[in-house]
């Protein structure tokens, strides 16, 4: 009788689907992250005037997703949403204890360590960990990468124009661990340096499972690229760095295939919102840009390879969002998930490419700051009335003129021009439910939310200065 139903048990799992087998068996992660790239800088998504050959690789050898988005339209925000899966009301990263909407040098706010990060998660089930590249998540010792499970940091701790000396911001550093090594940076080297980094942690760590994260500096402004990219582009310096960030892409896949590990290595490239659409940057087909919660500021190009287990060339016009990676992630690596609420979403199933597979996101929220914005659902998206805006990056209670609410078809209207909602109104009562449930959960403008944990907030701060 036991040998029957060992035969029968084996018989179950080898016609299981042999994806699952696969990816019961952790792979690396590398997880480069632009800042400020645009929908529309990348050849696979239209560019005609940046050249983007390694990544335009990798989406054909991977899937390129057209309805990804951030969490927010600026930096902060969003690298809180992709380190731990939640919107960053949920977190307390909105906005700064200062009233600015990012993050500033000496800032005493960061990320809580009752948080559970994308590296913890990893490094907690024997995973290296790495960031090589812009933080942006607090400058102080109990805020920088180290103190969020990353077993190594080296690169910059805020946006690259954070050098304003009349609010006493130091000379840029240039940090590897938490120590400052050069003030300011060269900017010109940043991106091969951290490509030089990033290819000596995967050789470090080539015979254990490994987490890579590269936050680029750059296309954020001011615009730099070293003397083999300078000038060379079809689309000034803001091209330059964008070709030189594709370099770095290529390298870093020629490490992977060079040491065997294109197959057992997910490799993710995304970015942190939209561009700001000026100095050549572009969201084309989208309206809006940078800072704001139209779809420009917040849909940014996603590609994902992972050879065997993601089907190769494969578009996803699903719904996915950067606080999924953490869910998912867990899943191919084994990793375990906080006890804690998260807003992210296993989209291993989309990944897969599984038939009939639809997004887990029943809706999607719009923040710009502490203010609930829009709403999706579907393809239709619902630009709430305001009574008034909050439009200063530097201040989180002066208040502006507001705006008239409009409901949008985006499946037609990607520019989101054409109202629709006097002809949908079950549509409208939809949406002022899913307004009602964010505000009780996450809270908007001044009300808090039920869902709301609180960010560490530090008594003091001190600049990041060389030793």
């Amino acid at each position: 009788m036991e040998r029957v139903n060992y035969l029968a048990l084996m018989l179950f799992f080898l016609c299981l689907p042999i994806e699952r087998y696969v990816i019961a068996k952790p792979c690396n992660v590398v997880l480069i992250f632009c800042d400020d790239l645009g929908y529309g800088d990348l050849g696979c998504y239209g560019s005609t005037v940046n050249r983007t050959p390694n990544i335009d690789r990798l989406a054909i050898e991977g899937q390129r997703y057209t309805a990804f988005y951030s969490s927010s339209p600026v930096c902060t925000p969003s690298r809180a949403s992709l380190m731990t899966g939640c919107y960053p009301r949920r977190v307390g990263l909105h906005e700064d204890a200062t009233g600015h909407w990012v993050l500033i040098p000496r800032s005493k706010r960061g990320l809580s360590p009752d948080e559970t990060t994308l590296a913890e998660m990893m490094k907690n089930v024997g995973y290296a960990t790495a960031c090589i590249g812009k933080w942006h998540l607090g400058d102080q010792v109990q805020h920088l990468p180290v103190a969020h499970g990353f077993d190594k940091y080296f690169g910059i701790p805020y946006s690259n124009d954070m050098q304003q000396a009349g609010r006493g911001d130091p000379p840029l550093p240039l940090v590897e661990q938490v120590t400052v090594i050069e003030a300011p940076a060269d900017q010109s080297q940043l991106t091969q340096q951290y490509t030089r980094e990033a290819v000596e942690f995967i050789e470090d760590h080539q015979r254990e499972p490994f987490f890579l994260f590269l936050p680029h500096t750059f296309p954020h402004l001011p615009l730099h690229a070293s003397e083999r990219f300078l000038g060379k582009s079809r689309n000034g310096s803001y091209g330059d760095s964008v070709e030189e960030i594709d370099w770095s892409t290529g390298e870093i896949l020629e490490c992977l295939k060079r040491l065997g590990l294109k197959d057992k290595t997910m490799v993710i490239f995304t970015s942190d919102n939209g561009s700001n659409g000026r100095n050549g940057g572009s969201n084309a087909p989208l309206a809006g840009s940078k800072g704001s919660t139209m779809e420009g500021g917040m849909r940014v190009p996603m590609v994902v390879r992972l050879p065997g287990i993601i089907p190769a060339g494969k578009v996803c016009s699903e719904l996915a969002t950067t606080m999924d990676l953490l869910p998912t992630l867990a899943r191919f690596t084994g990793g375990k998930l906080p006890a804690h609420a998260i807003d992210g979403r296993d989209i291993s199933s989309l990944l897969r490419g599984e038939a009939g597979t639809r997004s887990p996101h029943e809706v999607f929220y719009y923040y710009r700051r502490r203010q609930l914005q829009a709403i999706r659902w579907g393809n239709w998206k619902w630009h709430l009335p305001l009574a008034s805006t909050f439009p200063r990056w530097n201040d989180a209670t002066f208040k502006s003129k507001g705006r008239a609410g409009k409901l949008i078809d985006l499946e037609t209207d990607l520019k989101e021009q054409f109202d629709v909602s006097s002809s949908h109104p079950q549509v409208m009562a939809k949406m002022r439910a899913f307004a009602k449930d964010a505000t009780q959960d996450l809270g908007n403008e001044a009300e808090v939310g039920s869902g709301q944990r609180k960010s560490l907030t530090l008594d003091q701060s001190v600049p990041m200065i060389l030793p």
